[in-house]
């Protein structure tokens, strides 16, 4: 029976998640189909098949400054629409530039309606990075097997609920503070029911990172009114406040939307490992909860260390272009740490931190109450059971 009824509950999320990206996707995604397409321009992928030629222009000021324009004019196959004739330009003065075509060349062209022809775009570099997941799946499916699987699937659902609901409903002007939220329980709910089945230890990893989100975010909106954030922290924020939408976006919102959905992964992943490490305990004959919630906690303190290395690098490494440039261009060091852009880099992390950290105890707590067994201890069988100081009565076996 419980085996049917964890089947029937991951098949339930399964339905409910295409539901949720189905309908949430049409609910949100409300945009006119011209706000979605750049006017008059048209991308195509193709394979170039022929250099015709090269021009270059060479353009002397003063004394000493030349700057070279190349014109690379070459003929490329389009799936479906045949041989078209295209043209990349290269300039100089540029500071990274794409290199020439050559025959061979997997590209993207794009056809300008205004100027009329198609142009160089840039390089297909989905195609090599499918075979990479390709791999990276496999290896999944290898070592994880069913489990792998289920987390692929999680993954799946998360990022869909990402970029075709969460992504949707911020440029069609809903509220972005809900939609981080409701997307945060869509992934926590959905991952941890795939991924840990649904039972009680599923019910106790939710409960924990549910927990944890809501203490993250709660103290994300208290540091965003004391440390006056504006949410323009680079050149990227500055493009989306000029976007052409009917409702402008709300800069400060999506500032805390980046902090809590990237705190919910290593929440999640703190509480997934105390959850498993809890009920590998009970299923090992440990059925005291003091034993249970001891034992979740010291498990809960590796995971922690751990965790919080890994995020700290993990963010430092995604913004380290940012802050070599902020640093090689701040006067003081008082400057550097008191920009926007750096301070809220400092508050992901912070505010991630402890979330997790708050998210192990309720985690243990939940789950050693729910795996937890309460019996007479005069009622026990002393062949079967014995008593430890620490974890309270365990099975011999």
């Amino acid at each position: 029976m419980p085996k049917i009824a964890g089947n029937a509950g991951y098949i339930a999320v399964i339905v409910l998640s295409v539901l949720f990206l189905i309908v949430g996707n049409s609910i949100v995604d409300d945009r006119p189909s011209a706000a979605r397409d750049a006017d008059g321009l048209y991308f195509r992928s193709a394979v170039v098949t022929d250099i015709v030629d090269i021009v270059e222009d060479r353009r002397t000021f003063g004394t000493d400054l030349e700057f070279v324009n190349t014109y690379i004019f070459f003929v490329a196959r389009i799936s479906g629409e045949g041989y078209v004739a295209a043209e990349q330009s290269l300039s100089s003065f540029a500071v990274t530039a794409e290199r020439q075509v050559r025959e061979g060349d997997r590209i993207l062209l794009v056809y300008d309606e205004f100027f009329g022809g198609y142009h160089f775009a840039g390089y297909v570099r989905i195609n090599r990075i499918a075979v990479l997941g390709a791999v990276f799946f496999a290896l999944m499916l290898l070592f994880g097997r069913k489990k792998g699987f289920d987390a692929i699937i999680s993954l799946g659902f998360t990022c869909a609920a990402i970029f075709w609901v969460f992504v949707p409903a911020i440029l069609s002007g809903r509220n972005i503070y809900a939609s981080a939220i409701v997307i945060c329980v869509y992934a926590i709910v959905s991952t941890m029911v795939l991924v840990l089945g649904f039972g009680r230890k599923a019910l106790g990893a939710v409960a924990g990172c549910l927990g944890g989100v809501v203490a993250a975010g709660v103290l994300m909106l208290l540091m965003d009114g004391v440390l006056n954030l504006t949410g323009m922290l680079n050149q990227e924020a500055q493009m989306l406040s000029f976007l052409p939408i009917e409702v402008p976006l709300d800069l400060q919102a999506l500032v805390f939307a980046g902090v809590i959905i990237g705190a919910t992964g290593v929440i999640m992943d703190a509480a997934m490992s105390v959850a498993s490490s809890v009920y590998e305990v009970r299923e090992a004959g440990l059925s005291d909860f003091k034993g249970l919630l001891r034992s979740g906690l010291n498990v809960g303190k590796d995971v922690l260390g751990a965790n919080l290395n890994t995020f700290i690098l993990a963010y430092i490494g995604s913004s380290l272009s940012l802050v070599l440039l902020v640093f090689a261009t701040a006067t003081s060091m008082a400057e550097f740490l008191n920009m926007e852009m750096i301070a809220v880099e400092f508050l992901r992390v912070l505010v991630g931190s402890l979330g997790m950290l708050l998210t192990i105890p309720l985690t243990a707590a939940v789950c050693a109450k729910l795996c937890s067994k309460p019996q007479d201890p005069d009622s026990r069988d002393t062949d079967e059971y014995f008593y430890d100081d620490h974890f309270g009565y365990i099975r011999k076996d």
